[in-house]
């Protein structure tokens, strides 16, 4: 990450790193706010963790606790924003960004979540079980591309999107919620104590579900680059 402004302005021929990453906006840009798409990107992810503890409470796979302390609270905010910057300067802004100037646009689309999904998953779970978890993480890694894409270049509301759903389950695990031993994986996700929600069936139809609604927002991503990569790609990358 520390190398990552040098490298862009070098290999991608971009004067301004943190833009081209989108992290910045451009001066003048009448694009929504990087705090108006952290909040939108946060409100998602509350969204799609509540599609998972709702039917939880209701069919008695859990109990309600709020016990919270204001340590787990700083903690999860802290792990939301931390995994959630980082990770998608990563894969959405570094890891995007190269594969869009070797493969075609909607080639590294996919590839980009392909390579989420393989770095995140747990080998040590049953075939199904990965296999479900790999399915979740791809759809996932399309879907922070996507917002991406629909708040035009901008990371913020992808960084909410992840970061939400992080810091938001370890919210709910630390304290929150306790899961009982029946939960069914096919609900909360593989791993047990340890589940991962993304595994389950219900985030996997909603993240199909949410592509489906920004079907649109997919076919543009296929057709077009990053906002500021279409003119480097054609002045040409230096090595």
């Amino acid at each position: 990450m520390l190398i990552l402004p040098s490298w862009v302005q070098r290999r991608w021929a971009e004067s301004q790193p943190w833009q081209a990453l989108g992290l910045r906006r451009k001066p003048g840009s009448s694009d929504k706010s990087g705090a108006l798409a952290l909040i939108q990107g946060v409100a998602w992810a509350f969204g799609l963790l509540v599609l998972v503890l709702v039917p939880v409470l209701l069919g008695a796979w859990g109990n309600w606790l709020a016990d919270l302390s204001l340590a787990e609270i700083v903690n999860a905010l802290l792990l939301g924003l931390g995994v959630g910057v980082a990770e998608e300067l990563i894969f959405r802004g570094w890891l995007w960004g190269e594969l869009s100037r070797l493969v075609s646009a909607k080639s590294a689309l996919f590839l980009q979540a392909a390579v989420f999904s393989l770095v995140h998953t747990r080998f040590n779970l049953g075939f199904w079980a990965m296999l479900g978890l790999l399915m979740g993480l791809f759809l996932l890694g399309i879907a922070l591309a996507v917002r991406r894409r629909l708040d035009r270049g901008s990371l913020w509301g992808s960084i909410g999107l992840h970061g939400g759903l992080v810091g938001g389950w370890f919210a709910l695990q630390s304290g929150l919620i306790q899961l009982s031993p029946d939960a069914p994986g096919w609900l909360v996700g593989p791993g047990g104590i340890s589940a991962n929600p993304l595994g389950g069936i219900i985030a996997i139809a909603a993240l199909a579900w949410l592509l489906w609604h920004q079907r649109a927002a997919v076919a543009i991503s296929g057709r077009e680059p990053l906002r500021g990569s279409r003119s480097a790609s054609s002045r040409g990358a230096r090595p």
